[in-house]
């Protein structure tokens, strides 16, 4: 299912009305005007029309400058609306992304996955819960580089089963000479539809949310 938020642009100010509003006339106010000037000006002492010819170039280029503008948003606003539809395309499929979500859900055990940069003699996973405070540590053994991944049973320090709900962790290994490192999580998640938020696709797995940039493989 595909959620979009409305952008609508089609409210958006006209050249003409954006000049009204920004200094008070636009290129119709001032030709009038000018021609009001010519109108009652002294035949002895006539006016200087190359200073309004110049201020009149001046709001020409002002109201083109805000076209092009308003052009180059239409053009981006194409470019979201052809990354949306692709992502419809990652429904039901596989995706790894940058992140530490976790989605509890009732009766589920969630992986928790990461990559280690090296070999530890010790890892320890830390889950938070949505403030930051964190409801349990899970201590593993040695674990060799690379792609890894722990279950957890959604219980916390106490053997209390936690209410299901959005979930973080971090993962902290060990070497042998006492140092620490930090691992990288990641998710890896099925997704289940498609949220539109201000025009950029964010991908949804259960209670996650994954923007498309934070995708790495899909499968």
């Amino acid at each position: 299912m595909v959620n979009a938020v409305n952008n609508d642009t089609s409210t958006a100010p006209s050249a003409a009305a954006y000049m009204k509003k920004s200094t008070g006339l636009n290129k119709d106010d001032f030709m009038k005007l000018f021609v009001t000037q010519l109108q009652y000006q002294d035949p002895l002492a006539p006016q200087d029309s190359s200073a309004m010819v110049a201020q009149m170039a001046q709001l020409t280029q002002v109201e083109q400058s805000y076209n092009t503008n308003q052009n180059l948003q239409s053009l981006l606003g194409a470019a979201n609306n052809a990354s949306s539809l692709s992502a419809v395309s990652f429904i039901g499929k596989t995706i790894t992304a940058q992140g530490s979500q976790v989605d509890l859900i009732a009766g589920s055990q969630p992986q928790l996955n990461f990559n280690l940069a090296g070999a530890a003699s010790q890892l320890q996973v830390s889950i938070q819960d949505s403030s930051g405070r964190t409801v349990r540590s899970i201590l593993l053994g040695n674990t060799a580089a690379g792609d890894g991944s722990v279950a957890w049973d959604g219980k916390d320090d106490n053997n209390g089963t936690l209410t299901p709900g959005n979930y973080s962790f971090s993962v902290t290994g060990m070497k042998k000479d006492g140092s620490s490192f930090a691992a990288t999580p990641f998710i890896r998640a099925k997704v289940d539809g498609v949220n539109l938020v201000n025009g950029i696709p964010i991908l949804t797995s259960g209670g996650l949310a994954v923007s498309l940039a934070a995708v790495t493989s899909i499968k």
